[in-house]
């Protein structure tokens, strides 16, 4: 008898294989829902204010198709870039669907969805469990349903605390009714802890530009959500030990101690005579301004002074701070400070001569080199792209548009006022650069951690000249 070779199927894993095409199809997902929730008549108020851009009705009687998917765009990439104004064009159903969107984009999709998963199964699969961990960043997978929790925890208690402080403010000092401080007060907080920057006033937070009790909670907010949950979850064991801190944790806190204080110092100085901006406040009320403003460049989107107002040399400064971001792992956007520290590390070995980066008694592996030096280089490339793409397009100067294309790949929202002024192609670039900025990084080095290829042969080495 003879016998024959059986040919055995192939077998796929695509989910399990692939967590960051999820990931992305979650988001887009979102996006899309969103977009036709705020396209429905009862998104958007009936008589919109005048001016208002753009003015057209969509063809179900509400928003536009552009303005409904940018402010969906937005919301769920937790940037705060907007179109139309949020506190005049939205209706209350509008304003709650970016509320949510918000929320959904900021603790990650996959996130709630796994916090489901467990409330209602009491455990995750192994499935889940791959796409939760590519989602929150988890080193390994027994962890993340504790992981899970505890960014749930976090998130919804720091959210709950602020906007308590938030609405009582606003009821005793600006005397507002209890439903619409509670209401107010929530939006702000979830926007805030999530780096959004959406805002329920049409000039942000400008009319509480010397307010501390306003302008402090919702800086602690952006604060905490961007140095990312990891550190949070750290920071809470081993607070009294920071010798224990792992590498990521002081980078991270090290880093965004710098990064406020120079933003701090360097906003504050520039813009300290200036009459649209800080000159007319008192010493006080500008130290202030000037802390909030370096607050909300870290990716939050937030602004208590005029943005357009400033000066040339401070929105430099402002897109070095929105393009490095905040931490990993977070609810923050941009390059993240991780990346901008290896590399900072690497630049300061090479100079010295040294044969291995050495960062805080550890040495960092050969793989995070290559890994922070890719991330770093797309994301110059895309911003770089974005801004000849607008140039062609627009009129507008070079220093306003690169400002703008670093807002929106860096999920900011922080705008010189351009943004609703662009043709729809322009938005539409924008849109791409946020939707990218958000989950281009976090898939990206994501992929970049899982795959690890070994070659069984080695080519041989040669140096081309450098520099």
């Amino acid at each position: 008898m003879r016998l024959r070779p059986v040919r055995l199927p192939r077998t796929r894993q695509p989910v399990l294989s692939r967590p960051g095409q999820v990931l992305v199809a979650s988001f887009a997902g979102a996006i899309v829902v969103g977009t036709l929730l705020l396209m429905l008549p009862i998104a958007v108020v009936a008589e919109p204010p005048a001016g208002t851009l753009p003015a057209d009705v969509g063809p179900w009687g509400g928003a536009p198709v552009l303005a409904a998917l940018f402010t969906a765009t937005s919301a769920v990439c937790v940037t705060g870039l907007v179109v139309v104004d949020t506190a005049t064009y939205w209706s209350p159903f509008g304003q709650v669907v970016v509320l949510a969107l918000i929320q959904l984009g900021g603790l990650g999709i996959m996130t709630f969805a796994s916090l489901i998963s467990i409330l209602l199964a009491r455990r995750l699969g192994l499935r889940s469990r791959l796409i939760a961990s590519a989602s929150v960043r988890s080193v390994g997978l027994g962890d993340v349903r504790t992981i899970v929790i505890g960014v749930a925890k976090v998130g919804f208690g720091t959210e709950a605390v602020v906007a308590v402080a938030l609405a009582v403010r606003l009821a005793t000092g600006y005397g507002a009714g209890i439903g619409e401080s509670a209401w107010f007060g929530l939006f702000h907080a979830v926007s805030a802890f999530n780096n959004a920057g959406f805002a329920l006033y049409s000039d942000s937070l400008m009319g509480f530009v010397t307010d501390p009790w306003v302008c402090l909670p919702i800086a602690a907010a952006v604060i905490l959500g961007g140095l990312g949950f990891p550190v949070l979850f750290e920071f809470r064991r081993h607070f009294r030990l920071p010798r224990t801190w792992s590498m990521h944790t002081k980078l991270v806190i090290v880093g965004t101690v710098v990064l406020l204080l120079g933003g701090f110092v360097t906003i504050t100085a520039l813009e300290w005579f200036n009459p649209q901006t800080l000159g007319p406040l008192d010493p006080a009320g500008k130290l202030l301004a000037g802390f909030f403003a370096s607050v909300a460049a870290r990716t939050a989107g937030f602004n208590s002074i005029d943005i357009s107002a400033m000066h040339t040399q401070t929105w430099f400064a402002h897109d070095v701070l929105m393009f490095i971001g905040a931490g990993p792992a977070g609810t923050a956007g941009g390059l993240k400070i991780t990346t901008f520290a290896v590399l900072f590390f690497i630049i300061v070995t090479e100079i010295r001569g040294g044969t291995a980066v050495n960062i805080f008694g550890r040495r960092l592996g050969r793989s995070v080199h290559r890994e922070a030096t890719t991330v770093a280089l797309l994301a110059v490339a895309v911003v770089m792209i974005g801004t000849w793409c607008l140039l062609i397009m627009t009129t507008f100067s070079l220093d306003r548009i690169v400002f703008e294309v670093v807002s929106a790949f860096a999920t900011v929202g922080l705008s010189t006022g351009i943004t609703h002024l662009l043709p729809a192609g322009g938005q539409l670039i924008l849109v791409a650069l946020m939707f990218v900025g958000r989950l281009g990084p976090l898939t990206l080095a994501s992929a970049l951690a899982l795959r690890s290829r070994s070659s069984h042969v080695e080519l041989p080495k040669e140096r081309p000249i450098i520099g």
